[in-house]
């Protein structure tokens, strides 16, 4: 009976304790100004607006870098592709020149095969082009999170670090990954 009665104390003892610590502190102590201080209704519903604003600005700068890059890098694809549909009799059957002397029906299912498998790759290596000049412009830096509108007083990395999205500061020529 007494072991029992020793266990539920160091249990209590346990729960007592860890009501003491209410949570973890940060990782960083330098990225907040203790304790954090929340903003009054109107201030905070500004700075979500001026955050959201921000945040959807990053999304189609982004959006649009993604496109520019795989309209370039699939160019050849979507020509192969348009012009094997164009000139096939089954399709559209363009009355076009080239159509009625260069291409024929199997000649025009070659290109449409043809660029379907190189899609592919190109996909692959769009990506790939993408993903590097994303790191590169640390555009995912950019997205802010919404405690900066909450609470006063949290710093903002990219000021810091050499202007918006650190793009201001010098490349790394040290650092090199392949993709």
């Amino acid at each position: 009976m007494s072991g029992q009665e020793s266990e539920d104390m160091g249990a209590e003892s346990l729960s007592e304790k860890s009501r003491m610590i209410p949570s973890l502190p940060p990782y960083d102590m330098d990225d907040q100004l203790l304790p954090r201080e929340p903003r009054s209704t109107w201030c905070c519903l500004a700075w979500t607006l001026l955050i959201v604003t921000m945040n959807i600005l990053v999304f189609f700068m982004n959006l649009l870098l993604m496109f520019v890059i795989f309209t370039i890098v699939l160019l050849p694809t979507i020509v192969v592709v348009y012009f094997g549909f164009q000139c096939h009799s089954k399709v559209l059957h363009s009355a076009a020149h080239y159509c009625r002397s260069f291409l024929d029906d199997s000649s025009s299912s070659a290109l449409i095969i043809l660029g379907f498998v190189i899609m592919s790759p190109l996909i692959v290596a769009a990506m790939a082009i993408y993903c590097s000049l994303a790191r590169r412009f640390r555009l995912f830096m950019c997205l802010q999170p919404y405690s900066r509108a909450v609470y006063k007083g949290v710093r903002w990395h990219w000021y810091e670090e050499g202007g918006l999205c650190c793009c201001a500061r010098g490349w790394n020529t040290q650092v090199k990954a392949w993709v």
